[in-house]
């Protein structure tokens, strides 16, 4: 019985040290979203204006053309999937991963046929274990990322595309909704043909000309869209994460509650067998 208590005593130890760290790493989580948040919504506003000004260069007039904008027949698909470098983040990763393979599943036959750019160690690993082709990989980039960081696989992405390694690209991460909701998004990336504005265009004067300007425009609308998906999705990993570890610590103290009542009716039926054995002893003494 001794041993017993000795046991539920150690696990209610361990699991109250076990919720001291999930609460800790919550209200890291929590703090760091508060900023990703912040980054992403401060980003929409620029994203809202390069794209305002990209229709209104590329519909504007009917002369203006360039490679970005134009389909072409698919040899080759291009994947841009961001993940995180770390678990403990519920199903954030697992999610968004699920939904890629599903669709390379659905659309290809051969490996040849795609190839993946993979943002984060947690997708990397999962493709390189499927021998899914990787292109290019990124890891190890800040709670906080700023566009140098992405600046140079934003840039080999796009020219990849340019240069006809890839005839279309797509990018899949978790779009942030709120704290509480992060939705799988998958959005096309290149070519640029669903361009289209609702909003009355503005009309520019050019110099240069539309398809000189659109030359250096396209290639940084493209990357901004890149780095654009990133925030939101830091976003999404730091609400995924605070989530998870609100839950596990939840699960803690419950568990914790659970032990301690196993552990009191333990350490009372460890007395109650001393009082009879003590009674038990007298009786017999008489």
């Amino acid at each position: 019985m001794g041993a017993s208590l000795r046991d539920i005593k150690a696990r209610i130890n361990t699991t109250k040290k076990t919720s001291q760290i999930t609460k800790a790493m919550e209200m890291v989580s929590a703090s760091k979203l508060n900023r990703a948040e912040h980054n992403a919504r401060s980003f929409t506003p620029y994203m809202e204006k390069i794209q305002e000004v990209v229709v209104s260069v590329a519909l504007g007039s009917n002369d203006a053309s360039h490679p970005m904008l134009v389909k072409r027949p698919v040899k080759k698909t291009g994947y841009l999937v961001i993940t995180s470098d770390r678990g403990l983040a519920g199903a954030y990763n697992s999610n968004v991963l699920r939904a890629v393979f599903q669709t390379i599943q659905e659309r290809h036959r051969s490996t040849e046929e795609y190839a993946i750019i993979a943002i984060g160690r947690v997708g990397l690993n999962f493709f390189k274990r499927r021998n899914i082709p990787v292109a290019l990989h990124i890891t190890a980039l800040p709670d906080q990322p700023v566009f140098a960081d992405i600046k140079e696989i934003a840039n080999k992405t796009v020219n990849m595309f340019a240069d006809g390694t890839f005839d279309e690209l797509y990018m899949f991460y978790n779009h942030f909704v709120s704290a509480i909701q992060q939705d799988v998004t998958e959005k096309k990336l290149l070519p640029l043909t669903d361009l289209a504005s609702d909003k009355k265009l503005t009309t520019y004067e050019f110099e240069p000309s539309q398809e000189e300007i659109l030359e250096v425009l396209l290639p940084q609308y493209a990357e901004s869209l890149i780095y654009g998906a990133l925030l939101d999705a830091k976003a999404s990993e730091h609400a995924a994460r605070m989530t998870a570890m609100k839950n596990a610590t939840d699960n803690a103290k419950e568990l914790i509650r659970t032990l301690t009542l196993s552990y009191n009716r333990a350490r009372q039926a460890a007395i109650t067998q001393e009082i009879t054995e003590i009674v038990a002893g007298a009786n017999a003494l008489q």
